[in-house]
């Protein structure tokens, strides 16, 4: 019993993660309509933006999280509308090619300047807690409870703010939106933003546990566009539960099959729910 309630902290670890990442790339879909692929890069930019502020210039680690989560946030700020907003009218394949190109601008970019090594990001929270003989990192709870309270806060402010309602109402209609006042590049900007605030944190919390290298952001970005194609194209309740079912499903697959197919899970799992449910599980569309 005792390794059952590991793997599903283990599984409640990953899928908050997973959630995060996905929650963005959502948002920025609603949006665009477009998968962003550059998504991955934000990731990795959060993760090394966090590295730097601590171990360069000392920081803690929650006022290194939110620097990188500025630090992103400005970052996919100047991709929309350096890249993004002049490709509004182009065809969705257009933004697809941009967002690969600032995918490998930034992966080399940072290969050139950190180098191709594995980092370690360092973190206060290395403790261990024990409750009736279950085994809990520290990291892994705090990963936890930051994320799905990030994703608590995160449907509050789409469902209880004006501002979150815009986001609703461009991803809906997004000539609709302007024809009643809705400023369609405001909206963009900040459903950028966001999406990098979501992908450093994200980055910055799973970091510790994990390793900070350049190609970093591309399985979890990969495995981020099976969630939301899982729990439907541009569904915010989709993104959390898909980012959840993958997470327990790795937790329990490496634990019970084999660690060597633990990435293999999230395809095959995607495989059969669109067997079954084509359209993902939840109906598109931001809400």
């Amino acid at each position: 019993m005792d390794l059952l309630f590991q793997q599903v902290l283990n599984g409640l670890t990953l899928g908050g993660v997973y959630s995060l990442v996905a929650l963005g790339l959502t948002l920025v879909y609603g949006i665009l309509h477009v998968p962003n692929f550059a998504h991955g890069a934000f990731y990795m930019v959060g993760a090394y933006a966090a590295f730097i502020l601590m171990g360069k210039l000392g920081l803690n680690y929650w006022l290194a999280m939110v620097g990188a989560a500025g630090v992103v946030a400005i970052l996919a700020v100047i991709a929309e509308r350096l890249v993004f907003h002049p490709l509004r009218n182009a065809p969705g394949l257009h933004h697809m090619i941009a967002a690969i190109g600032i995918l490998l601008f930034l992966e080399s970019g940072a290969q050139a300047l950190f180098g191709a090594d594995f980092q370690r990001m360092q973190t206060p929270y290395t403790g261990i807690m024990e409750f009736s003989g279950l085994i809990m990192p520290v990291q892994r709870m705090l990963i936890v409870v930051a994320a799905f309270g990030l994703m608590v806060a995160l449907h509050l402010f789409l469902k209880k703010t004006i501002t979150g309602s815009t986001i609703i109402a461009m991803a809906q209609n997004r000539d609709g939106a302007a024809l009643v006042g809705i400023d369609p590049n405001r909206v963009a900007m900040l459903t950028f933003a966001i999406s990098g605030i979501l992908a450093a944190v994200a980055a910055t919390l799973y970091a510790p546990i994990n390793l900070v290298y350049p190609a970093m952001g591309n399985l979890v970005i990969t495995k981020a566009f099976v969630i939301i194609v899982l729990g439907g194209m541009g569904s915010v309740p989709g993104a959390i539960v898909g980012g959840l079912i993958i997470g327990f499903a790795e937790a329990f697959g490496a634990f019970y099959i084999s660690t060597d197919y633990k990435d293999i899970i999230a395809f095959v799992l995607l495989v059969v729910i669109l067997s079954v449910r084509p359209e993902g599980l939840f109906t598109k569309g931001v809400r």
